[in-house]
């Protein structure tokens, strides 16, 4: 089969692989996106598999770019700040922002799904194939196997890149041909979904906050989407009491919520059903090394850098993957043996600084949160972030709310923090001096 530099295949058409197919046709190249699974556009979702998306700056300022932001954000509902369930007592808003007004915006996976794949079908020189699954690639040459409903099917292409998220099968693929190393951290916590419908044809619950409910080793989110309903997750042990393995029976389950969420019991009727039938999902980092193979096969998303999702960032870290990618095909005039590794090269302390702090969020948003010395801290920090505006901006706010790089997030917020802690050491010494003074005095 004869192909060129201009025929790139991409494994997956989730968000990135799909987000890449626009970027890489506003280029000229012909495109051919492979997937898997089924046109989700015309089958039923898996259930208990939707995980909203806290959608922020990094995965709009990829979607601008191709024209897509205003419309997923037409759908979109706007998230300012944290509302804290505890068990008891009253409820407590946590604005994200100093002024209150920023917001990440709660949207359906599935829904961004659709739409970047319509871009995709779109775009110039794009066909997007389904129901093949990649089993065997010859990284030197290009050369891919699919299976198929109707037997094996044989495909090549110039560049091959691999879009196909945590469970890659391209980077699987490369591992079989010693191409890199790869590592898998998983968490010995699980997910599972559960829904809180519309309450008379309204929410339920307030639909401008993410919802938590930190109960020290697990907690609950709830996210609002278009239909007035919430999407709760479990973010649960997977053993040991208060685990998903303990709970077996529906009173077990019913005894269980209405001891540790009992707001929840009243808002979920189908509480019980959900928990007991909603699959538990896997939480995990994967890292590998290097991203690249032969000049001509790459990993880009979770396929090269999958992280836990307790900083909302993991689509969004995926989709600024692509933006990165586009600025080192235009460094180096295409030439993708050199735009490859340079992505790998820019990319990778990105991803390690990201992964890094969604793990640190998620002991913030099981453990601290609803402690009054966490609450005080962000008092604290906004009131830094007014008294020195532009200099001091919270690690939140770099995340979610700017494109600057994680890396560049990391060691600014250290450097911040020591900062803060050598003016208060300089203050305290100030005061004691005074009072050494007085009292000699």
């Amino acid at each position: 089969m004869t192909v060129s530099d201009s025929d790139v295949a991409v494994v997956g058409a989730g968000l990135c692989g799909c987000l890449m197919a626009c970027f890489l046709a506003r280029r000229g190249y012909r495109v051919t996106v492979y997937e898997r699974r089924p046109d989700p556009r015309t089958s039923q979702p898996e259930r208990g598999r939707s995980i909203n998306l806290a959608l922020s700056e990094r995965g709009l300022n990829a979607l601008r770019q191709i024209g897509l932001a205003d419309q997923v954000m037409a759908d979109a509902l706007p998230m300012r700040g944290r509302m804290i369930h505890p068990v008891e007592g009253e409820l407590d808003f946590q604005q994200y922002s100093v002024d209150g007004q920023r917001a990440i915006n709660s949207i359906s996976r599935g829904a961004l799904n659709n739409a970047l794949l319509d871009a995709a079908e779109r775009a110039p020189g794009v066909r997007v194939v389904f129901g093949h699954k990649l089993v065997g690639l010859e990284p030197a040459t290009g050369d891919m196997v699919f299976e198929t409903a109707s037997g094996k099917v044989q495909a090549a292409a110039g560049v091959v890149l691999g879009a196909d998220g945590a469970g890659s099968a391209v980077r699987g693929q490369l591992l079989a041909h010693d191409a890199l190393t790869e590592s898998l951290d998983f968490l010995d916590y699980g997910y599972k979904e559960l829904t809180i419908p519309p309450a008379g044809g309204d929410f339920a619950l307030d639909p401008g906050a993410l919802h938590i409910w930190p109960r020290g080793t697990s907690m609950m989110i709830a996210l609002p989407n278009p239909d007035h309903s919430f999407t709760c997750t479990l973010f649960w042990p997977n053993g040991g009491t208060r685990s998903f393995a303990s709970l077996s029976s529906p009173a077990a389950v019913e005894r269980h919520f209405a001891t540790h969420y009992p707001d929840l019991v009243p808002l979920a009727p189908n509480l019980v059903d959900d928990y007991q039938h909603n699959p538990v999902g896997l939480l995990g980092t994967v890292r590998c090394d290097p991203w690249h193979a032969h000049g001509r096969v790459g990993l880009i998303g979770d396929a090269a850098h999958a992280i836990v999702p307790f900083y909302g960032q993991g689509a969004n870290c995926a989709m600024e993957d692509v933006v990165e990618l586009d600025r080192c095909l235009d460094g180096t005039g295409d030439d993708w043996t050199r735009a490859l590794p340079l992505f790998h090269e820019r990319r990778r302390d990105d991803a390690d600084a990201i992964a890094e702090m969604a793990l640190a969020n998620f002991v913030e948003m099981r453990d601290k949160v609803a402690s009054p010395v966490f609450r005080l801290g962000k008092r604290v920090e906004h009131a830094l972030e007014r008294a020195l505006p532009g200099r001091y901006v919270s690690r939140y706010e770099l995340v979610s709310f700017s494109n600057t790089p994680y890396a560049e997030v990391r060691r600014r917020v250290q450097w911040q923090h020591r900062a803060v802690g050598v003016a208060a050491l300089l203050a305290g010494a100030g005061l004691a001096a005074v009072g050494i003074r007085r009292w000699a005095a």
